[in-house]
């Protein structure tokens, strides 16, 4: 593996994931004195580790690269992007010279993820000016809880976002010599408080691109402007009393430009324009600002504006751009996943809506289960739903609903349950007096789904709908439990047990650090799940049911003695730690299940720290195995 200090710029904000991609793409290159890199490799990026290359046209030298034993303090260097030169450019080594030579396919799509790194090796000097002050703040390290930090990055990586990534409001235009009233009519169909006017001259006797010189707008304003100096709604035009000559922005310009622009020039909307010159859209001040203010918020805004799937869509893909924006500027998990679940909650509530009548939205309980129900999913993986119906209420088409549900679900990119645990199995759509009747009978049950059942009933959590019946089905699952046999519980605990002890992995792989190796770690089955249903046993033997959180229950077990709160803190840290990691590995693979790392490709730190965790994990299970005497 090639020498690449991640410490120096333009490497030192990349995240890990990053990191692996450039590590695979680099080589070590030797370049003896007085000679010149070949033409065919100009399509890399160097750094010069050791040496001095100079940059040369025409005889006359245009810039010099120094390596690391030029620099004072003998651990810094310059580098070079090959790519940006002219045929008539050389890049000569003045002394042998060890070079780190990068794929430029690879720099580019670094580019491409990384608004950092891109402004670091732009050709624009305010860009990379902008790059250097994000840098010091960038490479902070967020501290345990710290949201107003995390908010703090996330608001930097959206002002530097282009105009294009934010959802324009559409074009509303109307010729110049339409009456007020058509203005007005126009909002109102529109849903808009603006509407865009031709300019007096403009020739309206054939359709052509709306183009922005002499474009006007007319907004409420405006129209409250005329009526209160009593002109003819029907009678006075547009162009009398809309503003133009107004101030436009390219899409390909930053959020942030938009705000200048719109502070400076104090107004509210800006026309943006394409390429060609043609206005695509408009950009508000109160969109502009909810979107930087908290991205997050505006995808919860986009859900509920959502009239119909393909628009919910998008809003579901915002989610997934905003988990990756998230972790590469080192949110926690913790943080992360609370708000997915809050956004996946609702994008289910809009869906729900979008397909029952109201009848049946207020008569009945939408719930999630599983990581989803825990608040611990980060994912889009399988769904775990059902839907707890008010006793005596019946409707001929809940069955087409619930599927039509799960179906939607599905487009959207949640893919179906392979253990049908949805609520288009009438196993998991009932009323609350047959769930309580199902939930007695797991209870009493011998067989491993019962288990099952309940561990997916224990997670569950309210998403929309009448939050009574969930209420009530928890106090249900109390009752049923101190009704049920004594052992069950040691039964139901032994499921954590169920994937082996990794025995000292790590001397396994000391020998391959460097290969291919195909022995990946289950992160599931090694950590999470031991982790996730040990801590739910515990919190059902003592019923604690009030919350699916796996963090609410440590909480809980902490207050009525069971734990020590160091133990739980370390159990919490340790939980955390697999959901990074997989969170990392599905990033990086688009593997939805995200359940295996290679332990040689993390760093020797992580190694270290993963060794750890499953020592953890397996002292856990030691704890569970004595307190519940699974041995016998």
């Amino acid at each position: 593996m090639p020498y690449l200090d991640f410490r120096q710029p333009p490497f030192d904000v990349l995240s890990r994931i990053e990191r692996q991609s450039i590590r695979k793409h680099a080589q070590v290159r030797y370049l003896a004195a007085d000679t010149c890199l070949p033409v065919d490799d100009y399509g890399h990026f160097f750094l010069v580790l050791k040496g001095r290359i100079e940059q040369q046209r025409e005889q006359e030298c245009l810039a010099t690269y120094l390596g690391a034993n030029h620099s004072t303090e003998g651990n810094t260097y310059d580098w070079f992007d090959a790519r940006r030169g002219t045929e008539d450019d050389a890049y000569c080594a003045s002394e042998d010279t060890l070079l780190l030579q990068i794929k430029g396919s690879a720099i580019d799509r670094l580019m491409a993820q990384n608004h950092l790194v891109r402004a670091i090796l732009s050709d624009n000097l305010s860009e990379r000016l902008g790059a250097l002050a994000q840098r010091r703040s960038y490479r902070k390290p967020l501290s345990t809880g710290d949201n107003e930090r995390a908010h703090e990055l996330e608001l930097q990586h959206i002002m530097l976002q282009p105009i294009a990534s934010i959802e324009l409001l559409p074009v509303q235009e109307l010729p110049a010599t339409a009456s007020l009233k058509d203005g007005a009519t126009a909002m109102t169909r529109a849903g808009f408080k603006h509407v865009l006017i031709q300019p007096p001259t403009a020739d309206i006797s054939h359709v052509t691109p709306l183009r922005a010189q002499g474009l006007g707008i007319l907004t409420d304003t405006d129209i409250c402007r005329a009526v209160s100096e009593g002109q003819s709604m029907t009678q006075t035009p547009c162009w009398q009393y809309a503003t133009f000559d107004l101030r436009t922005i390219s899409s390909t310009h930053d959020l942030g430009d938009a705000l200048l622009a719109m502070t400076r020039y104090r107004v509210h909307r800006l026309p943006v324009t394409g390429d060609d010159g043609n206005v695509i859209g408009i950009l508000g001040q109160s969109q502009l600002l909810a979107h930087i203010n908290h991205h997050s918020q505006l995808i919860s805004i986009e859900i509920e504006q959502a009239r119909d799937l393909p628009t919910l869509h998008k809003a579901v893909d915002a989610i997934g751009r905003y988990i990756r924006m998230q972790q590469q500027q080192g949110v926690k998990v913790a943080i992360i996943s609370r708000m997915v679940q809050t956004l996946n909650a609702h994008v289910f509530t809009k869906l729900w809506q979008l397909i029952v009548p109201s009848e049946v939205f207020t008569r009945s309980c939408v719930i999630v289960m599983g990581s989803e129900g825990r608040g611990e999913q980060i994912m889009r993986t399988d769904q775990d739903n059902a839907l707890i119906i008010e006793d005596s209420y019946t409707h001929p088409e809940l069955a087409h609903y619930c599927e039509r549900f799960n179906q939607s679900l599905s487009t959207l990119g949640y893919p179906l349950c392979d253990g049908n645990i949805m609520m288009q199995n009438p196993l998991w759509r009932q009323s609350i007096s047959d769930f309580k009747q199902q939930i007695s009978t797991w209870f009493s049950g011998r067989d491993a789904m019962s288990g099952i059942y309940l561990s997916a009933l224990l997670d569950a959590e309210y998403v929309c709908g009448n939050e009574a019946l969930l209420t009530e089905l928890r106090g249900h699952l109390i009752h049923a439990h101190r009704q049920a046999d004594p052992m069950f519980v040691r039964q139901f605990a032994r499921a954590a047990l169920q994937f082996g002890e990794i025995h000292e992995w790590w001397q396994k792989f000391a020998p391959l650090l460097g290969k291919s190796s195909t022995s990946d770690i289950d992160l599931k089955k090694a950590g999470i799940f031991p982790l996730v249903h040990g801590i739910r046993t515990l919190a059902l033997e003592h019923d604690i049911v009030a919350t699916p959180s796996t963090k609410d229950r440590l909480k809980a077990l902490v207050q009525q003695g069971v734990l020590t709160t160091e133990r739980a803190d370390t159990l919490g840290e340790v939980l955390e730690f697999f959901m990074g990691q997989r969170l990392a590995v599905a990033l990086s693979t688009q593997d939805r299940h995200a359940r295996e790392v290679n332990p040689n490709t993390l760093s020797a730190l992580e190694r270290d720290v993963l060794k750890e965790c499953l020592s953890v994990v397996k002292s856990f299970k030691a704890q569970l195995r004595q307190r519940y005497q699974l041995d016998i």
